[in-house]
């Protein structure tokens, strides 16, 4: 390469990246400062205080509830459909794969209104929830099931790929030895998906903290029973007490920045496991 063309080929790359992190600056580094800045305007005082607040806690204890609530169930189903799709071939496997990636089609907002529409007061199943006693809507099955909704395809899709891609030759010859198939999850399976399935729950933990929309509509705004830290944030900026908003949302936040350095630390586990399986 000759010395004009390195030192525009120096230059490109010097103008990619300034451009890169002035972006990068301006989309993320600045909102994220001023959440940082206005939620500690008032200084640790201040903040401490909204955070021990007895709606802010009870907001925070919801949103970790229904977030472990989804996560486990999710694990569940994540396994067992990714395990029929790659290990097996059935009428449907086109459908029910499809079928996993519709949250990511559907708004929020609009799974929201399906399970208002669904239990609420207008739906035919609602005098047999009253019969019963079982508040779903304006509760916190409703809000648990949204979130189950709008999560479920995040461990199920981290799996899929990486399972279509180490094949069935291990379970097989695991299963000619003798092997069950609970010993051949255990000791043959979940060792190779580990990482992916830790990828996954991340993912979904991520989403599920976060999640505003389908919360917003099935919650009712019912504060100390109903609100999440998204719709906490919310009452309070619309009440005008700005501050007191930016510094619940240092708490997502913090809890966002926990989340990325462990899906970072899962994407080199698996990186590291696809180079040496490639070798």
């Amino acid at each position: 390469m000759t010395p004009i063309r390195y030192k525009q080929t120096a230059f490109k790359r010097l103008f990619l990246l300034t451009l890169t992190w002035i972006v990068f600056g301006v989309i993320f580094i600045a909102p994220l400062s001023v959440i940082l800045i206005e939620g500690l305007s008032k200084g640790l005082g201040f903040f401490w205080h909204t955070f021990a607040n007895p709606i802010a806690l009870s907001a925070l204890k919801l949103t970790l509830f229904a977030t472990i609530v989804s996560v486990i169930l999710n694990v569940i189903f994540g396994v067992m459909a990714a395990w029929c799709v790659t290990k097996y071939d059935f009428v449907g496997k086109s459908l029910l794969t499809t079928l996993i990636d519709l949250p990511f089609s559907i708004s929020p907002i609009i799974v929201g209104l399906i399970y208002t529409l669904l239990y609420g007061s207008q739906s035919i199943l609602y005098p047999f929830l009253m019969e019963y006693n079982l508040q779903v809507i304006y509760a916190v099955p409703g809000i648990v099931l949204a979130t189950i909704f709008v999560t479920f395809p995040f461990v199920a899709r981290s799996l899929i790929s990486l399972m279509q891609e180490q094949g069935t030759i291990e379970e097989e010859a695991a299963r000619l030895l003798g092997a069950s198939g609970w010993q051949i999850f255990w000791l043959v399976t979940f060792p190779n998906i580990r990482w992916a399935l830790l990828h996954g729950v991340v993912m979904c933990t991520a989403r599920a903290m976060g999640e505003f929309g389908a919360v917003s509509i099935i919650s009712g705004h019912i504060e100390g029973l109903t609100n999440t830290l998204p719709l906490q944030i919310e009452i309070l900026y619309n009440e005008y007490n700005a501050t007191a908003a930016f510094s619940i949302s240092i708490i997502l936040l913090l809890m966002a920045i926990i989340v990325l350095f462990i899906r970072q630390w899962c994407e080199r586990k698996i990186t590291t496991i696809n180079s040496k399986t490639g070798q």
